[in-house]
């Protein structure tokens, strides 16, 4: 989880791979109503994210269902977000990679193709509330390196078993 641009699709695929659990990246499941919202230079409100966030919430269902788990790239900036996660599969946990905003700029800005203009991220940290000390997970700094990120992250998570 985090803002865009804080390195939530590299560091979910290589953590995927680690675990050798399946991948969803939350941004392919978006409405394209969404996408052009964004794409717009407008920010997602709750009623626009809903059926997105249903969307990743059945996802992680099923994958607890099937008892494989999981990684989702998601933004999951709320905490009523992550509520509905973790409703939707017993065990969900976050990791969360905090940037600050300066950086998350530079990233976003430079990156190509993607739906998601850099004058949205302070929508983003306007909206953004960071995982609680009662929510599971672990906060790291996504300035780091994206490998040593997966090892913190595979580290805990073994840590839970």
């Amino acid at each position: 989880m985090g803002v865009s641009g804080s390195g939530k699709s590299t560091v979910g695929l290589l953590l995927s791979r680690r675990l050798t659990t399946p991948f969803l990246e939350a941004d392919d499941v978006h409405p394209a109503a969404n996408r052009a919202k964004m794409a717009a230079g407008h920010p997602l409100d709750d009623e626009d994210r809903r059926p997105w966030l249903l969307s990743v919430a059945a996802w992680i269902r099923e994958a607890t269902d099937a008892g494989q788990g999981g990684v989702v790239a998601c933004s999951a900036l709320k905490h009523a977000y992550r509520d509905l996660f973790r409703e939707a599969g017993a065990g969900t946990w976050f990791l969360y990679l905090a940037l600050d905003r300066a950086s998350a700029g530079r990233r976003v800005a430079g990156r190509a193709g993607h739906f998601m203009p850099g004058r949205l991220v302070d929508s983003q940290y306007a909206a953004l509330e960071p995982l609680r000390p009662d929510e599971p997970g672990l906060t790291v700094d996504a300035a780091a390196d994206p490998r040593t990120i997966v090892d913190r992250a595979v580290h805990a998570v073994r840590e839970l078993r």
